[in-house]
């Protein structure tokens, strides 16, 4: 017997999903709002959950995160009477087990049912309980469903030897995810290489990746191995895989594929096991079809995709970061750690963050140093551009109702999705403009400072129209 939620404001749709799971000898507890649904299963476990996407109060595939990060992590199954490709991709993404349209038949119902709760019990184990793995995450901090989400992933990368794709902003730690897969599989013992696919220079790359021979060119006072080799037994990690040029893509995909290469100026092969780990920033498959990546090479680079999430999708972890970050940096400086005012926190989780965590870890550092020996942090010791746009924010929120967005009726107001990308693109400027004056207008200095390559860092300031120099 399987415990089993729905959760749809239809009440013959509720009467219809009981009548078939009661049937198979399923418990079932049926509610109309989202709210509901996440009282009870914060309240008692649950297998399955069906979910409608059309709430009253509120969309179900936003909810689906909170659902699935509950104690017991039911399988979710989306049911729209509103289907389309995009809210289908949005909920496999966000880790629904089906998404199927109130239309279908009985029989496809039932049988996503049955599917959903046959993958259930291979996951709990035999003795009901899930199968769990001591994952080791280090400096991977937070606990929010989004997290867990792309944990759960790393956990499943750890079990082969797949070619795995991070994705995510800059500053959302893809390099932790990748070390992480790495100390989780069976290669934990050996090499996890780095490769910076950013900082390759175009004429050493070849040498750089497979080594070259004694004399192969000038300068080559000895035969020294490459990166590919390093890695043998081991994990490759390519870093900012977007930016590796486009006349190497063709020589790496031999690599990929047979795991075998030719040193620069060597008559003969090597061989290499490597697992291949990736990362990227940038929009793969945009760039296949503009002709900037090879398909072939995406197919072999992402057998499976974690992708990560932005800081501002995971507020409920800024408190903890926030907390680990400063007593990681008053030991490194040898100072008492400090404590936080309400306000504080209020403010970091006010913030949009359009670096991510690594701006949050930049921004506790300036703000510790500015606290000097005081023991509290106040909202006063962060750097300046952050309080300004909290206080923007605060003023823009408690502004009169006629001068709000949309007006007093809303007619006007934008949709959630264009709205969020307009305030995260304004932050961003922000944010690239106030690290190009700290910097001195130095590109070297402004990469030091916010952790972005500078390929990636010309294109964003190319994108926000700013000076480059």
């Amino acid at each position: 017997m399987a415990y089993i939620l729905i959760i749809d404001d239809d009440d013959l749709m509720c009467q219809s999903l009981s009548i078939v799971a009661r049937r198979q000898g399923h418990d079932v507890v049926a509610v109309h709002t989202i709210g509901a649904g996440l009282e009870q299963a914060n309240r008692q476990p649950f297998d399955l959950v069906f979910l409608d996407v059309r709430m009253p109060d509120g969309s179900g595939l936003d909810a689906l995160p909170a659902i699935r990060g509950t104690a017991s992590s039911p399988e979710i199954v989306i049911m729209t009477g509103f289907g389309d490709s995009r809210g289908a991709e949005l909920a496999i993404r966000s880790g629904a087990w089906d998404y199927i349209e109130k239309g279908s038949s009985l029989k496809e119902i039932t049988l996503s049912l049955e599917r959903a709760l046959a993958f259930r019990k291979q996951k709990m184990g035999e003795g009901g309980n899930r199968v769990s793995v001591a994952l080791k995450r280090e400096d991977i901090i937070g606990s929010s469903p989004k997290l867990k989400s792309c944990l759960d992933l790393v956990a499943q990368a750890a079990g082969s030897d797949a070619g795995v794709l991070i994705t995510g902003e800059s500053g959302t730690g893809k390099e932790l995810f990748a070390r992480a897969v790495h100390m989780n599989s069976r290669r934990a013992g050996k090499a996890f290489v780095v490769v910076d696919c950013a900082a390759l220079p175009e004429t050493l790359i070849e040498s750089l990746l497979f080594g070259h021979e004694k004399g192969s060119f000038t300068g080559a006072e000895q035969a020294r191995d490459g990166l590919v080799r390093q890695a043998d037994g081991g994990t490759l990690f390519l870093d900012e895989v977007g930016e590796l040029p486009i006349t190497m893509q063709k020589a790496f995909l031999r690599v990929l594929q047979e795991h075998r290469f030719r040193p620069v100026g060597s008559q003969r092969e090597l061989e290499s096991d490597f697992r291949l780990v990736a990362a990227t920033n940038r929009d793969l498959d945009l760039m296949v079809r503009e002709g900037r990546f090879r398909d072939d090479l995406l197919f072999r680079v992402r057998s499976l995709v974690i992708e990560l999430p932005p800081l501002r999708e995971r507020a409920e972890d800024i408190s903890e970061l926030a907390r680990w970050y400063t007593d990681r940096l008053c030991e490194r400086y040898g100072i008492a750690s400090k404590g936080f005012a309400p306000e504080l926190l209020t403010a970091l989780v006010a913030y949009p963050w359009p670096g991510n965590v690594r701006e949050l870890a930049n921004a506790l550092e300036r703000t510790i140093a500015a606290a000097g020996s005081e023991p509290v942090l106040f909202p006063q010791h962060l750097p300046t551009n952050i309080r300004v746009q909290v206080a923007q924010a605060h003023m823009k929120h408690d502004a009169p109702s006629e001068t709000r967005l949309g007006g007093e009726n809303g007619r006007d107001i934008p949709k959630l999705h264009d709205f969020r990308e307009a305030v995260y693109a304004q932050a961003e400027k922000q944010y690239l403009t106030d690290l190009m004056s700290q910097a001195g207008n130095n590109i070297k200095e402004a990469c030091r400072l916010s952790g972005l390559s500078i390929s990636r860092l010309y294109a964003l300031l190319k994108e926000h129209d700013l000076p480059r120099e």
